[in-house]
């Protein structure tokens, strides 16, 4: 693998101030879950930020968001506006389907191309963060994304405590040194499950997997989010759950987790 991170088709100009990519090593860990939350508790903090769907082949934003059947319009004839949520400007190629069942089926030069229109040819206008939510794995579409952005500022990597996530995690891990991508740190999602009745906690997962992982690797640990069932009937009905649901333990965690990163990024 190339160590370079920039290529012929690089843009110019990022739209935002600070890219952050979310990646997995595999799917079915929350990474869009903490994708669109993390772009949501950006935006409620007053920053300017865009959430962009490259998950071509899986995109679950607009649902996590309640935006489904959402269509985009142009001002000008040439770029397209973004959905928008409250403050949070969004594109997911979901919006552009004709039907939310029909497939995506694209080789690698085209996505690259499309993911360069999502960039080049959206009114983004001046943002703070933009928040990119990538397929799991290390193949087209986080590749394309890191070398098309001048200067990305970094990953958070999501994952589960078991061995089966965190070795697929490693990999995302060293895709990113590969590639010269700075590791924000790792999540450890569905760490741990707190019974509402009696307040005893039970470790479906294991529990600590991924800060030792961490550590291991030499990367940042940002910090464990527990399985809120709430988290799972919010996505289903499309409402952001640090929106929704503030006062949960699921909220508070991640709130740590968002000045977490803002800290790190603005201090780099």
């Amino acid at each position: 693998m190339s160590n370079q991170n920039t290529a012929p088709f690089s843009l110019e100009k990022s739209p935002a101030d600070k890219s952050i990519l979310v990646l997995s090593g595999k799917g079915g860990v929350g990474k869009s879950t903490v994708a669109a939350n993390l772009a949501i508790s950006l935006s409620m903090q007053g920053y300017s930020t865009g959430l962009l769907d490259t998950d071509f082949h899986g995109p679950s934003i607009p649902k996590l968001l309640g935006m489904e059947g959402t269509k985009l319009s142009s001002s000008d004839g040439k770029k397209l506006n973004p959905a928008e949520l409250g403050s949070l400007k969004v594109i997911s190629v979901d919006f552009m389907l004709s039907s939310r069942t029909d497939p995506v089926i694209w080789r690698g030069p085209m996505k690259m191309n499309v993911i360069k229109q999502l960039f080049e040819d959206v009114n983004w206008g001046d943002l703070d963060y933009m928040i990119v939510d990538c397929p799991p794995g290390t193949g087209d579409e986080p590749l394309s994304v890191v070398q098309l952005l001048p200067e990305p500022t970094g990953a958070v990597i999501v994952t589960t405590p078991q061995e089966m996530s965190l070795s697929d995690v490693r990999r995302s891990i060293q895709f990113c040194h590969a590639l010269k991508l700075p590791v924000l740190g790792v999540i450890e999602n569905m760490s741990g499950f707190v019974c509402p009745h009696c307040g005893s906690r039970t470790e479906l997962f294991g529990s600590g997997g991924g800060e030792k992982m961490a550590s291991e690797m030499g990367v940042p640990f940002l910090g464990r989010i527990p399985i809120e069932p709430e988290i799972v009937s919010s996505g289903d009905s499309g409402k952001p759950f640090v929106y929704h649901y503030g006062n949960s333990q699921f909220a508070r965690d991640f709130e740590g987790i968002v000045t977490d990163i803002v800290e790190k990024v603005t201090a780099d």
